[in-house]
Formats: C-alpha cells, sequence, structure tokens
C-alpha cells in the first residue's frame, strides 16, 4: 500500500483548496495552463484531499508526476518528498537541474 491508494476513491469528490491559490480569481483561472503552479503549491502545502484532487484534475497520479517534472523550484525537502513517494530520481526535476545549473555559474 502507498500513500495514495485511495484517490481512486474520491472521483470528482474533492476540490484543491482555495488557500493554496489565495492570490489568484479562481473563478477566471486556468487550471491547465498554470498546472505546474497548482502541483508545487499542492507539493508544498497541501493536504491529502489536495493530493487526490490534483490526480483527478490532471491525468491520474502518472499525470501528476509528469508535471512535477516541470516544476521549476522546489525547496531540497520537498524534492526528496517526490523522489520517494513518486519514484523519481532528482536530475529528472527541472528544479534540481536548475539549481545545479545556477551554482554551476556562480562557481565559475
Amino acid at each position: 500500500m502507498t500513500l495514495f491508494d485511495e484517490y481512486k476513491e474520491y472521483p470528482g469528490e474533492v476540490t484543491i483548496s482555495p488557500s493554496l491559490l489565495w492570490e489568484y480569481d479562481l473563478s477566471h483561472f486556468d487550471w491547465w495552463k498554470s498546472r505546474k503552479i497548482v502541483v508545487q503549491r499542492v507539493i508544498e502545502r497541501g493536504w491529502l484531499k489536495d493530493f487526490y484532487a490534483a490526480f483527478n484534475l490532471y491525468g491520474g497520479i502518472s499525470g501528476f508526476r509528469e508535471i512535477i517534472k516541470e516544476v521549476p523550484s522546489l525547496s531540497p525537502r520537498d524534492m526528496n518528498f517526490v523522489c520517494v513517494i513518486f519514484n523519481l530520481k532528482k536530475e529528472e526535476l527541472r528544479c534540481y537541474t536548475r539549481k545545479l545549473s545556477r551554482e554551476q555559474l556562480l562557481n565559475s
């Protein structure tokens, strides 16, 4: 059993907490264009129900997993979390490769 095994029991019943996207007008919010922001906020501050809602919104765990790879920034703690939970390598994460690029640029 994994952490998110129960998400299929909540099809469309849960929504992403508006407090995660407090600065946006959710009545005109484009959930697809802003998918990286939504996924980042869910990882950083979301409850389990927010993860379920994001899975339903973005094509299940596999769709969510692909969006994680595109997120531009995550803390080291959150990077470790997504790598363990979603079976990813740090090198697959854009936030990790961007961090390495910045460090190399500053050290050159």
